[in-house]
């Protein structure tokens, strides 16, 4: 009885069907008309739409026609019901859309020539398909000033066109509220507590706002001006070092198929642009492993603060400051990559190229908005001297490669230079969440036991799941970690380490969903099976790398020898190893 009960309500669930334009459509019974659409290929426009959370309705450009009483329905906030005929490109439709298209721009800067988002903007795009030409409602535009107060996100709310989803992504899914609608009625906008500029709100600037917003209302702080300057200055050695997942990333900035691997091209094109070194920061990762894999050792034999949490994310350690201070003990002391390869340039690698540390000017490109924040924290500049000058995101890469004409099908190919040019592919893994894990797991069970695991690949941290556990036997030792992204998720898990619920041993946090791949300054991909190739590409990479591990990565290995003494070292702590602080509510 029980399998002719589901398979009745499954064959129910399959005879579902509504017509759009004249075509029967199936659907799940608990499916939206939007939904249903998207997934035959039928294209419906969006601007509050956020794929996984709840509908809005707010915006209205994704209505639709019933075809049988003529009235215009949400689509994404409307389910869909069987036998519903409705029209997705009416007249009714389109002069709908259209409308709302005009009603927005009525209020909105004409300046495209001169927003970040030019020619990548859902506004400006839905103007273009709905054939926009001319102002035909005009309104008083309200004045509002540019806030630049943050070291990574510039926000300029006349190009907000109040879709919300700025909002949404900073309550749902990151869980840090920072930004929340104010006002009403035509005084209506989106502005932080007390209205205070960003620098002084909760804001983490992990940028999943400057990813989720359709317009240029939110961007990163551009960083080109100033790295173009030093290029052009005779006196700078300008360096530049690139993250884990830049070179999975980069292609869908210049038009190549997403997920491409193209490390040597970008290299080639650093050097054509007239960078004097590129680096490559996954070297610096598997330094970041020596260190932190030692320390979570002598943590667990120590009895020290357990679990020891990752702090490669500088949105994360900003979220832990704010929000839960009393777990900062936990948080590893480790530096960024980005921070340790900065130090590692201007300590060890400047004296031994007689070149003064100040005539460097240190860049790395990451697919973080946050660690342009990162760079300016006190605890990361020594003696006046910083050790990262300036950070581009990946969306500011591609604009400097475009900027000096390069044609990266032409630009050839190149390696890094050494000695920060060799990296295993567990450095590489960094680029994606539960990497940061696996990579310390490889290392950490070598260092106990001497020998390698036998099988490198730790499934269970490749789950697609934002959360994650695994055990790991270590000579009778048991290990218990965990993988969690999105901060939001980690919310969950740090909510039950403050009750004294959690067992874990190591915990790896970070800030983006996904991690790295989908990092904040990483290209917009509305299409998250762009996210799903770049996840790929860094596991075959590592699938098919000689060097695996961190500790066989022999210019780590020299580095120790001939500068930093051993993992854990009074010097490796020096240059290495960072500290936090308790940050109010505002700040």
């Amino acid at each position: 009885m029980t399998f002719r009960r589901n398979y009745n309500r499954m064959m129910e669930r399959a005879m579902n069907t509504m017509t759009v334009n004249g075509k029967e459509v199936p659907f799940n019974g608990n499916e939206t008309i939007l939904t249903a659409l998207k997934r035959e290929g039928i294209k419906i426009p969006t601007l509050c739409h956020i794929e996984g959370l709840p509908p809005t309705g707010a915006c209205r450009i994704c209505v639709v026609e019933d075809a049988k009483t003529g009235v215009l329905i949400p689509s994404c906030s409307f389910p869909a019901t069987d036998k519903m005929s409705i029209l997705t490109h009416s007249p009714k439709v389109i002069k709908a859309r259209k409308t709302i298209v005009e009603l927005l721009l009525a209020n909105h800067p004409d300046d495209c020539l001169y927003c970040d988002r030019n020619l990548n903007c859902a506004l400006q795009t839905l103007a273009e398909e709905h054939g926009v030409r001319q102002r035909r409602i005009s309104a008083e535009k309200i004045k509002q000033f540019v806030d630049n107060s943050s070291p990574s996100i510039m926000r300029d709310p006349e190009k907000c066109i109040l879709c919300g989803k700025c909002v949404r992504t900073c309550e749902e899914i990151q869980g840090v509220s920072a930004l929340d609608f104010s006002g009403r009625g035509s005084k209506s906008r989106i502005s932080t507590a007390f209205n205070v500029s960003l620098n002084l709100s909760t804001c983490v600037a992990c940028g999943q706002c400057v990813n989720a917003c359709p317009t240029g209302a939110l961007v990163e702080r551009s960083s080109i001006r100033e790295v173009v300057n030093a290029l052009q200055d005779p006196e700078k050695t300008v360096v530049i070092q690139h993250a884990p997942a830049v070179s999975v990333s980069l292609a869908e900035e210049l038009g190549l198929e997403p997920g491409t691997d193209i490390m040597g091209i970008m290299t080639s094109a650093l050097k054509q642009i007239g960078f004097n070194y590129v680096f490559d920061t996954s070297f610096s990762a598997d330094l970041t492993i020596m260190e932190e894999a030692t320390e979570l050792v002598h943590r667990i034999t120590e009895k020290g603060a357990l679990p020891m949490i990752t702090s490669c994310s500088p949105a994360w350690i900003k979220f832990a400051e704010t929000f839960y201070p009393e777990l900062l003990p936990n948080v590893s002391s480790c530096k960024s990559p980005q921070q340790m390869l900065g130090s590692m340039i201007k300590n060890y690698w400047a004296p031994k190229m007689n070149i003064p540390s100040e005539k460097i000017f240190s860049v790395s490109v990451m697919p973080c908005t946050a660690k342009k924040f990162e760079i300016e924290r006190e605890e990361m500049v020594s003696k006046g001297i910083s050790d990262i000058d300036a950070v581009l995101t990946t969306r500011e890469l591609a604009k400097l490669i475009r900027m000096y004409s390069i044609d990266i099908r032409k630009a050839g190919s190149a390696e890094c230079d050494l000695p920060f040019g060799e990296r295993s592919s567990a450095g590489k893994l960094f680029g994606a969440s539960g990497g940061v894990m696996e990579a310390a797991i490889r290392t950490a069970y070598w260092m106990i036991t001497g020998h390698e695991l036998t099988n490198l690949v730790i499934s269970e941290l490749r789950d697609k799941e934002n959360y994650r556990e695994i055990t790991v036997d270590i000579n009778g030792l048991k290990v218990k970690a965990a993988v969690v992204s999105g901060l939001g998720n980690a919310r969950i898990v740090l909510d039950k380490m403050m009750k004294k619920e959690c067992d874990l041993h190591f915990l790896e946090i970070m800030s983006c969903p996904g991690g790295c791949i989908n990092g904040g300054g990483q290209p917009r991909a509305i299409d998250k099976e762009a996210v799903k190739k770049r996840l790929a590409s860094l596991y075959s990479i590592d699938s098919t790398a000689e060097i695996r591990v961190s500790h066989k990565n022999s210019s780590v290995m020299d580095l120790y020898e001939k500068f930093l003494g051993k993992p854990g070292s009074h010097k490796a702590h020096e240059l290495l190893h960072t500290t936090y602080q308790k940050r109010t509510d505002l700040i």
